[in-house]
């Protein structure tokens, strides 16, 4: 499991024209079973998502596809993660 921290290099004024395809593609991800959760942080400076994925380099890969990425408009820090305690409801999605 990762957690990907997101950090605008863009005022917000870019980072919302380009939410909605963001959006969208975190809304195909999620269809593909690829991530878990995600969201602005507060204060809006950046974002959060917790992504599965075999190693560093294929979430480094998934990354480079969104719209956020390709406009250059915010950077990654990915850091992966071996969850051993988590809340019943993800289990299933833990093992």
């Amino acid at each position: 499991m990762f957690v990907i921290d997101i950090k605008y290099k863009a005022n917000l004024e870019i980072i919302d024209q380009y939410l909605a395809e963001h959006r969208s593609w975190l809304d195909s991800k999620y269809n593909a079973g690829l991530l878990l959760c995600s969201g602005p942080k507060n204060p809006r400076d950046g974002g959060c998502i917790i992504a599965f994925g075999h190693d560093k380099a294929e979430i480094e890969s998934l990354m480079q596809e969104d719209p956020f990425y390709i406009n250059n408009i915010s950077e990654y820090a990915i850091t992966e993660f071996n969850p051993v305690k988590f809340h019943n409801s993800i289990k299933d999605l833990v093992y």
